[in-house]
């Protein structure tokens, strides 16, 4: 897949990002959100990582729920400057700053960080478990890490009504709301999710997490089986 789809793909949307999002999954992606940040905030950090963090939506929910300074890092520059004035926006309550940089070879030094999320990440790297590796690698042992991304429903008639929702409903959605940019992103988004758990079942994620040095790793289907939620903890050495 790898970052230069990343950035083609979500070119143009960072105006609208998070309420388009909010719309066109039904709400359901902040649902996720909050998962998330319930499971990091669970850990009690006192400093946080959010790799691939858009609009920095998750790293303000962060940076408020715990109160710990959040560092948000993204390859996608229009969508960081549009972080960057989330963060204005929200003031002096929190503590968020933002990075440009690649999940696969991050920009930050080994263990300094107490827990560490990641959002919609993985379909888009070339290497999924090396880039595991690497966000483990900035996370201190007996830290959390904790993740959100999109899946695709195991029971049949979900499956069915998630493939009728992602290739026509979705497109169609993206396009009366958000225009050509969002119809695109629409587009992708079925064929992209369903090409990358063919390739890497959950099975797959659970074991490249422990090989990555994660333990007591779990995960939660939301939704009907459209999103999953994963967690765990940093081994010690």
């Amino acid at each position: 897949m790898g970052n230069d789809v990343a950035r083609e793909v979500f070119a143009g949307l960072p105006p609208r990002y998070d309420r388009l999002a909010f719309v066109l999954s039904f709400g359901q992606d902040r649902r996720w959100r909050k998962a998330v940040v319930d499971q990091v905030a669970g850990s009690s950090p006192k400093r946080v990582l959010d790799v691939a963090t858009g609009p920095a939506g998750i790293a303000l929910a962060l940076a408020r729920r715990t109160g710990a300074p959040v560092v948000g890092v993204d390859l996608n520059e229009p969508m960081l400057r549009r972080g960057a004035d989330n963060v204005r926006a929200a003031g002096g309550a929190v503590d968020v700053a933002l990075l440009v940089g690649r999940a696969e070879d991050l920009p930050l030094q080994p263990e300094s960080f107490d827990a560490v999320s990641f959002s919609y990440l993985l379909r888009y790297v070339d290497d999924p478990a090396a880039t595991l590796s690497e966000m483990v690698r900035c996370l201190r042992p007996g830290g959390t890490m904790a993740s959100m991304e999109f899946a695709v429903p195991a029971r049949l008639g979900w499956r069915a009504a998630w493939r009728v929702y992602t290739d026509v409903v979705l497109p169609a959605a993206g396009w009366l709301l958000g225009g050509r940019a969002w119809w695109r992103v629409g587009r992708f988004l079925g064929p992209s999710i369903r090409g990358h758990y063919a390739r890497y079942p959950l099975e797959w994620h659970l074991r490249a997490w422990e090989q990555a040095g994660m333990r007591d790793v779990g995960y939660r289907s939301m939704s009907c089986g459209g999103g999953l939620v994963m967690w765990g903890t940093k081994a010690a050495p």
